[in-house]
């Protein structure tokens, strides 16, 4: 039996992927680092960030799933996060059970304390690079997400 190959842009892809997995790592070290002060961890803050740049309210599921993570691991952040009164639940007219995340008055003052350390950081890593080559990045990596997507959902609805 012939041992598979990689076509050229499969072995690409790859390295691509094993980068993105790195960079995630070093992702999480570098933001556990900046937000620390803050009683933030990385995975605190990204949910913190979804919840803030959301369009409206809504689920804690919905959140899972723009962020393309479990609803288990989303709602223990989200509760330690209304446990210290950052965030809190209210009522949702579309489902009964699954209630909408707002952030509270202490978690908007907490996010903008985030953002303050987050900019002159982000602005300090992007130094020299081009945002034309930026926007190529994020386009492949859309793509890539976008296929992954309609990959999980094809085997999650059976199709």
């Amino acid at each position: 039996m012939p041992e598979a190959q990689w076509t050229e842009a499969g072995g690409a892809v790859t390295e691509l992927i094993l980068d993105v997995f790195r960079l995630n790592g070093r992702l999480l070290v570098a933001g556990d680092r900046l937000v620390a002060e803050l009683g933030l961890t990385s995975a605190r803050w990204q949910v913190l960030g979804a919840i803030a740049y959301a369009e409206r309210p809504e689920s804690v599921a919905w959140h899972a799933r723009t962020m393309g993570l479990h609803r288990q691991g989303i709602q223990r952040i989200v509760n330690e996060l209304k446990t210290e009164g950052i965030v809190e639940f209210q009522p949702n007219p579309h489902h009964k059970r699954a209630q909408l995340v707002f952030m509270t008055s202490k978690g908007r003052t907490l996010f903008e304390a985030v953002s303050a350390l987050q900019v002159p950081w982000v602005n300090g890593l992007a130094d020299g690079l081009k945002p034309k080559e930026i926007a190529t990045a994020r386009s492949i990596i859309d793509q890539l997400k976008t296929r992954l997507e309609q990959e999980i959902d094809a085997v999650d609805y059976g199709g």
